[in-house]
Parts: structure tokens; C-alpha cells; sequence
């Protein structure tokens, strides 16, 4: 939770509590007391929905702007992985290739030594 929603649900929890303290205390009838009572709980019940909402918006947004920044990171991870692969690739093939080239130089060398062998015998 940001400071900034804790301190407004500080604050309106406090106000809540010293109102309906000052109620509580204040000489008055008891249905003049209830009625304020009901009437600040419903005030109440209604700032924190509010809040409640607001809340729940805010931290959707943060959820829904930390998937779009997880999916940009994704994606370039993917970018990147893909482009080494490709790096990778290039590379195994000019291997291989210099071995291929390589061993034909060798089968050349072989089929001439037994090529003078059998002549030899």
C-alpha cells in the first residue's frame, strides 16, 4: 500500500473515531445520539468505499502497468535470445564447415598413402 493511500485511511479513521467519540460524550438525547451515530457510520461507510475503490483502482493500474513493462522485457529477452541463437548458429557452421573441409583434406591425404601402398606390394 502506497503512504498515500495509508495516510488518507489514517486519517479517516481518525476522524471517524473522534467523531464518534465527540458524539458519545456530548450531552444529548440517546435517539439525538443514534441517529448521529447512524448518520456518521453511513458517512463513514461511504468514505471508505470510495476510498476502497479508489484504492482497488490504483493498485489495478500499478498491476496493469507492470505487466505491460514484464511483457516489453519479455519480448526483448525473446529479441535477444533469438538473436544469439542466430550468432550461435553462424558460428556451429563455419565450424563445421572448416571440418568438413578438413576432413576431406585428410580422406585426400589417406586415398593417396593407400593409393601408394597398394602399388608398393
Amino acid at each position: 500500500m502506497s503512504n498515500n493511500s495509508t495516510t488518507a485511511l489514517g486519517l479517516l479513521l481518525g476522524t471517524a473515531i473522534g467523531a464518534t467519540l465527540g458524539i458519545l460524550f456530548a450531552p444529548d438525547k440517546g435517539v439525538n445520539t443514534r441517529k448521529k451515530l447512524t448518520e456518521e457510520a453511513n458517512y463513514v461507510k461511504d468514505r471508505v468505499a470510495t476510498g476502497a475503490i479508489d484504492l482497488k483502482d490504483q493498485v489495478m493500474s500499478s498491476v496493469a502497468s507492470g505487466k505491460v513493462t514484464l511483457e516489453s522485457q519479455l519480448e526483448n529477452l525473446a529479441n535477444n535470445a533469438s538473436y544469439k541463437a542466430d550468432d550461435v548458429i553462424s558460428s556451429l557452421e563455419d565450424k563445421l564447415a572448416d571440418l568438413k573441409a578438413k576432413n576431406k583434406k585428410y580422406q585426400k591425404s589417406d586415398l593417396s598413402k593407400s593409393d601408394l601402398s597398394n602399388t608398393t606390394v
